[in-house]
């Protein structure tokens, strides 16, 4: 049954995942170690057959974008479930996708057997995810950052395989959940797939591949851009929305539901930073930061307009990162990968892979593939074949390499990895409920802000 969008209300962060205990059949996702593995022709079955049940948590663009992509890559899979704290979202999602699968179905009429999500799987409130994970085989994580954590760790306990679309977290707190959820992950036998999309396109693996196979030497430096116009603008307010809500339909301004556009979105960069570096983790970083041009909506955002760092590594190497959100300046999304004996650019948007060494350029010709396909394809290939996949440690590393580097722009402090990880900063707001006001969090001041 679909629920109403009071959501209930929840304390503080710890509790968000308490409220599946109005869901039903909770028991099954407070075990504390997930359900022994079976083999996929076990698993919960549609009408005997060996359909996998796939779930959708979050129905934006990407969530609706993720489900598609699952429906592709597997013939026997079927979207079974739909979660989002809105109605008019869940309805939105659920028609984007219907509208695919009819086109599909031009092609395919057996495609329509992918699609089942009637009204009465389609769940609404802060914890209709829930639902998703108990009637579900398979679970797509594609809500806002802040409340990835309480949804992986209650999908890696019902021992669901997930799709985790990144960050993975936008604070300390949440970082430290992830952690030990992915620990958990490793007892059981399901996959879990990151939503790093770049570690699955096949020209920048080709590049990467040959890197760490020491094409330009050992790796001194690496430079990564994610300069961009912004976000899409102001969902403006409705008479009938309270400040949480307003605020969640706005997620991406805010850092306590984004973790800023460095965390949320500029951290793909950051992930090729640590891919070149072996996912090794920094030893500390140094950020600036700042609002440059942003503007004061949606109200009471908080997020900076502009981001330039620098890790430090072992060995005296290097790992630097710019971004920004500048309308009307250059994009850029470039890497730039400095060996002791050549060098290594690479821009996935602008088809450039190469790798220099001496007087001569190398660049990759293997066939192009679709990233976010990709993605999905290996994790029902695994499935099927019974060969989970994890990528669990380096979604953790990578996220948090970014929102250290947020903690140092927001504080003007150099911030080590070991500070990070000890860090009390918890971005969850005082009260999750859609009645009351929620005070605004004031735009962090680099050099007043404390680091906690």
């Amino acid at each position: 049954m679909a629920r109403d969008g009071d959501g209930g209300s929840v304390s503080r962060r710890g509790a968000l995942g308490a409220v599946a205990a109005t869901v039903g059949t909770a028991a099954t996702v407070l075990a504390a170690d997930p359900p022994a593995a079976d083999p996929i022709a076990k698993v919960a079955n549609v009408a005997g057959s060996d359909r996998v049940k796939v779930g959708l948590v979050g129905c934006g663009g990407r969530g609706s974008g993720a489900a598609l992509q699952a429906m592709n890559a597997d013939p026997g899979m079927v979207l079974w479930a739909l979660a989002d704290p809105f109605p008019d979202r869940v309805q939105s999602g659920a028609n984007v996708l219907a509208r695919a699968v009819e086109e599909k179905v031009q092609k395919d009429a057996a495609y329509k057997e992918r699609f089942n999500c009637p009204p009465e799987r389609q769940f609404t409130g802060l914890d209709g995810y829930q639902a998703v994970i108990d009637s579900c085989d398979v679970v797509l994580l594609a809500s806002p950052p802040a409340f990835r954590p309480s949804h992986l760790a209650e999908a890696v306990k019902a021992g669901r395989h997930v799709f985790c679309e990144k960050p993975m977290a936008v604070d300390a707190a949440g970082l430290r959940s992830v952690r030990d959820t992915v620990a958990l992950s490793k007892k059981g036998d399901r996959s879990l797939v990151a939503g790093f999309c770049w570690r699955y396109s096949a020209r920048e693996r080709d590049v990467y591949r040959r890197i760490h196979e020491g094409a330009i030497g050992p790796v001194r430096a690496t430079y990564t851009t994610y300069n961009a116009a912004g976000f899409r603008g102001e969902n403006p307010r409705q008479p009938d929305w309270s400040d949480l809500e307003y605020y969640i339909r706005n997620w991406p301004y805010y850092t306590w539901l984004s973790g800023d556009h460095i965390v949320e979105q500029a951290v793909h960069a950051i992930d090729k930073i640590a891919w070149a570096m072996a996912d090794e983790p920094p030893l500390s970083v140094n950020c600036t930061g700042g609002r440059e041009v942003r503007p004061d909506v949606p109200v009471g955002n908080n997020i900076f307009d502009h981001f330039g760092a620098t890790f430090e590594y072992s060995g005296g190497r290097r790992g630097f990162h710019m971004c920004r959100h500048f309308p009307g300046a250059a994009n850029d999304n470039s890497d730039f990968v400095i060996g002791a004996t050549g060098h290594a650019l690479v821009n996935g948007f602008g088809g450039v892979h190469k790798i220099v060494l001496g007087g001569t350029t190398w660049e990759s010709e293997v066939e192009r593939n679709d990233m976010y396909q990709q993605e999905h394809d290996e994790l029902f290939k695994s499935i099927r074949d019974g060969k989970p996949i994890n990528d669990g440690d380096r979604m953790t590393n990578s996220t948090a390499m970014a929102i250290m580097a947020r903690m140092s722009a927001y504080t003007g402090q150099p911030v080590t990895w070991e500070q990070l990880w000890a860090s009390k900063e918890d971005l969850a707001p005082p009260t999750w409920e859609f009645g009351p006001a929620i005070p605004p969090t004031p735009i962090a001041v680099p050099g007043k802000t404390k680091l906690v």
